[in-house]
């Protein structure tokens, strides 16, 4: 009785001390750092746009809807430009997906020559025309090897049905969407590839933003906005698709318990408490985050982990080692406009295994980022530490007119009234959010951030929607591709100080789904730690790299990097060499 009294007095010692270090490192983070172009901090990477000398032309055409919503139409319709990063046909060079949302426009898949310059096969490869009368325009896509055949496999969201492409080789690709049982009608922002029971096989989470029953098209009716701007519950149904490994797919939603409608714009997938099976993270629109937690592939659990009273606008999810503790943190975007709303940006900082609980630890920039949209946290600078690229801007058109003061009336009407979108006031050619920059914030470690976006050559004001970071070229630097919203892509080629060491890597799934996702790598180098996790897609409607970057500053040596595999697998390699890529295959099949 005595030996339990003490082992419970150390746990409560144990625990306090946990919450006093929690605590202490959310204040040292929200120190404000300096402001954009501070000349105090050292610039060690340029950014400079080469899609034109790339061959990369694409220009996103966003939907045009029912004429019963002309009046906010700009507003409704400000969706649908995408990325998403895939080596299409195993050469060893990253391609580029991306997405267009206007009946007759095509989707464009860029395979990358391997000499700087890219070339658009989707009509040929058959992914291009997915954006026909009946069947829905295109929202986003996602690159999963589902049947696990070494070919990357192509999932795209709509508002209209989902469509699964199957990777034939050869670039060609079959749609196998009613074979595979996937043919739903969804109208959704955000899907995520995840090996829930880690079984080997990929499984499919995807959200709903309006509800399904809804035909932007042929509406019956015009009641198809929030009912509340805080806690709004009235969206479309997030739907979990588990794979049974014969080609076939089978919606799972309500037996699993993820079937979330707080209008979902992104959602992330990773192992935050540290117990190996994967949970799911999200960001909704109108209302507060949410996790549900994976109870060892049985069922997944909502758990109040200090996100349920935040109620914002959630945009975007996006995941990173922000203080290289070996712990995935979440950074979402949320609305800043001075004068009329200040929401603020979220960094959870992650302390479920100590706490139960993700802090927050935003604080002078990194809340205030604009309309703000996709954002990928990544190493830009090769130092050690993640940056954070953010896309704003919600609809440019008139530079001299606000949509705000009208917008702000709606808002503080009877959730009856704005529910209704005939209720809203017409925003004719009026920008709401418009003209935004983007933020580049370099990470100064626990004296904060800093924008640096003018210093390093990022000075467009497109309306930002996704942004994906890939080292396109091989070259050991992780560049900045960004989809904007009824305006041309951007290819940020990265330049970064070649004194910076990094190493690389790609993995192959064996027991686990080829395709790796879920899995972690931890190095140990320099007297620090990084963790990084290969995604199933990321931020917002876009998906990274699936080669994890680590920068190294200037450590010349890893003392050890430790892979955890979806299988529960832990593989650890002893000093492998910097500056190169090692492909590496799972071990024990």
């Amino acid at each position: 009785m005595v030996h339990a009294v003490t082992s419970l007095f150390q746990r409560r010692v144990a625990l306090g001390a946990s919450f006093l270090a929690a605590i202490a490192l959310v204040i040292i983070l929200n120190r404000r750092a300096p402001g954009a172009g501070d000349s105090r901090v050292a610039v060690q990477f340029h950014l400079s746009n080469i899609a034109a000398e790339a061959g990369i032309d694409f220009v996103h055409h966003g939907p045009t809807l029912d004429a019963k919503l002309d009046n906010i139409a700009p507003l409704v319709a400000a969706l649908g430009a995408s990325v998403s990063v895939t080596d299409v046909n195993n050469d060893g060079w990253p391609d580029l997906y991306f997405t267009n949302s206007r009946f007759g426009t095509g989707n464009a898949l860029y395979l990358n020559r391997g000499d700087g310059s890219f070339v658009d096969i989707a009509r040929d490869a058959g992914v291009a025309d997915v954006n026909r009368p009946g069947e829905g325009v295109s929202m986003g896509a996602v690159w999963g090897d589902f049947d696990n055949d070494g070919l990357e496999d192509l999932l795209v969201y709509k508002w209209g049905y989902l469509q699964l492409f199957k990777n034939m080789g050869d670039l060609h690709f079959a749609d196998v969407t009613e074979a595979a049982g996937l043919r739903h009608w969804m109208n959704s922002n955000g899907a995520v590839w995840i090996d829930y029971d880690r079984d080997g096989l990929l499984d499919l989470y995807v959200t709903g933003y309006f509800r399904s029953d809804i035909d932007l098209w042929h509406l019956k009716t015009t009641r198809i906005m929030e009912n509340s701007f805080e806690f709004a519950t009235n969206g479309g149904k997030n739907r979990l698709f588990h794979n049974l490994g014969n080609g076939r797919f089978e919606d799972v939603t309500d037996r699993m318990g993820v079937g979330s409608t707080r209008w979902t714009l992104a959602v992330a997938a990773a192992d935050f408490n540290g117990d190996g099976w994967p949970d799911l993270f999200l960001a909704n629109d109108y209302g507060p985050e949410e996790l549900y937690v994976n109870d060892h592939g049985r069922r997944f659990v909502l758990s109040r982990v200090g996100l349920e009273s935040d109620s914002k606008s959630g945009m975007s999810a996006t995941l990173g080692d922000v203080l290289n503790r070996g712990r995935l943190d979440a950074f979402v975007t949320n609305i800043s406009v001075r004068g009329y709303l200040f929401q603020g940006n979220n960094l959870r900082l992650n302390f479920l295994p100590e706490l139960g609980r993700f802090q927050q630890g935003a604080e002078g920039v990194i809340t205030d980022a604009g309309w703000a949209w996709g954002a990928q946290l990544g190493d830009l600078d090769n130092d050690g530490r993640n940056e954070l690229f953010i896309v704003n801007g919600y609809v440019s058109a008139d530079r001299d007119r606000s949509y705000w003061y009208a917008m702000s009336k709606i808002a503080g009407a009877n959730g009856n009234v704005f529910e209704d979108a005939r209720s809203w006031p017409a925003i004719g050619t009026a920008s709401l959010s418009g003209y935004e920059r983007s933020r580049v914030l370099v990470n100064r470690g626990l004296a904060g951030w800093t924008d640096v976006a003018a210093a390093v050559g990022v000075s467009d004001e497109y309306d930002g929607r996704a942004v994906a970071l890939v080292d396109l070229f091989n070259r050991g630097v992780l560049d900045v591709v960004i989809a904007n919203q009824n305006q041309p892509a951007l290819i940020y080629k990265n330049t970064v100080v070649p004194a910076n060491h990094w190493i690389a890597f790609k993995l192959v799934g064996t027991r686990s789904n080829r395709s790796a996702i879920g899995a972690e790598v931890t190095i140990e180098a320099g007297g620090t730690r990084q963790l990084k996790v290969v995604d199933g897609g990321s931020g917002f409607a876009s998906q990274n790299d699936r080669r994890l970057h680590f920068g190294l500053g200037s450590a010349g040596r890893v003392d050890r990097a430790v892979i955890r595999w979806p299988s529960g697998t832990l593989q650890t390699l002893e000093h492998p060499t910097v500056d190169r890529l090692h492909g590496i295959t799972e071990p024990g099949r």
